[in-house]
């Protein structure tokens, strides 16, 4: 089975957030940055890595997903600020 990632996406520290799940992180965020995937992330130019999570398999990152993205923005933002205290673009430490 697929190792499973969920992530958090942001434009600007408490700005616009995306969530997402991938299979190959590293490729998903490159798509984001280089705006390949068309929706909200690209309209908005939510292309920063501000947290992900290792989720093991697919199946559990989709479940971990649908439970952030039913949280609140309080607990998102929460999600960001303890892994990244300084909201830098994660991008950099997993390529």
């Amino acid at each position: 089975m697929k190792t499973g990632y969920v992530y958090i996406l942001f434009n600007k520290q408490n700005g616009s957030l995306y969530t997402g799940v991938t299979s190959d992180l590293v490729k998903r965020i490159y798509q984001h940055k280089k705006h390949q995937i068309k929706g909200f992330a690209q309209k908005y130019n939510i292309d920063k890595l501000g947290y992900y999570e290792n989720c093991g398999d697919i199946i559990t990152a989709i479940e971990r997903e649908k439970q952030i993205k039913g949280g609140s923005r309080k607990k998102k933002l929460l999600l960001i600020t303890n892994m990244n205290p300084n909201w830098r673009d994660l991008y950099d430490n997993i390529v």
